[in-house]
């Protein structure tokens, strides 16, 4: 498996986390580890290039691949961004949707062409879905993601939080927690300090959800880290 991360970046919004490009080379398995996030991807790969718009994850899942010299691009949104005619529910938990190709550089999307963006031009390829009223952010959940309570009755705050984020608030939360945890269980911090900083009741506790959403225990975390520290020197 070979997984070449070439660059990062961030950018002053409040659509967007992350926007990254990555070079595959080989076959093998990962797992891809729970998240709050939905992103797009462009894939460009034997001359051809698609568009795949990948929701969030409930749990860590082991995912096949063959990639042959496969370049991607991808947008991961901030949780509270959404595309009112594709919200993130319905490719929740990797049932990607892969938008109709129009050219050999374009797509559809909700009836119009767009050309794929590349890595550059991410940034201006998501103004465009703004003004364009494709991509949005609510209000309401921006609140209650910041702890602001609503005035609205809790079904309706929990309904329009599905439907905008494609997690309950709670799992949300229990996500964001282990990808916390996981964090700082590669930055060296102790277990147990772990569970105290990232609020567990314990250590086993802590070992289930991060088996459960990251798809390794805390000694694996660790042990991990370590190697690739190792390698780095």
């Amino acid at each position: 498996m070979s997984f070449l991360f070439v660059e990062e970046k961030r950018l002053n919004t409040s659509f967007v986390d992350t926007i990254w490009r990555v070079h595959h080379d080989g076959t093998g398995t990962f797992v891809s580890q729970a998240t709050s996030r939905w992103e797009i991807v462009i894939t460009k790969h034997q001359g051809k290039m698609t568009l795949t718009v990948r929701g969030p994850e409930t749990k860590a899942t082991p995912v096949d691949y063959s990639w042959a010299e496969a370049e991607m691009v991808g947008i991961t949104f901030q949780p509270g961004t959404y595309m009112p005619h594709l919200p993130p529910g319905k490719v929740r938990d990797l049932h990607d949707s892969i938008l109709p190709e129009a050219t050999r550089k374009s797509f559809w999307l909700h009836g119009s062409v767009w050309q794929y963006p590349d890595y550059e031009h991410a940034d201006l390829f998501v103004d465009q879905l703004v003004r364009n009223g494709l991509l949005r952010r609510d209000p309401v959940v921006d609140a209650l993601l910041q702890g602001h309570p609503q005035e609205l009755s809790l079904r309706s705050l929990q309904y329009r939080f599905v439907h905008v984020t494609g997690l309950t608030h709670r799992t949300l939360l229990q996500i964001e927690r282990a990808r916390l945890a996981a964090r700082l269980l590669e930055q060296g911090m102790p277990i147990l300090d772990v569970v105290f900083e990232a609020g567990y009741f314990d250590q086993p506790h802590l070992s289930r959800s991060l088996k459960s959403l990251i798809g390794q225990t805390p000694a694996q975390i660790r042990e991990h880290s370590c190697k690739l520290q190792n390698f780095a020197f």
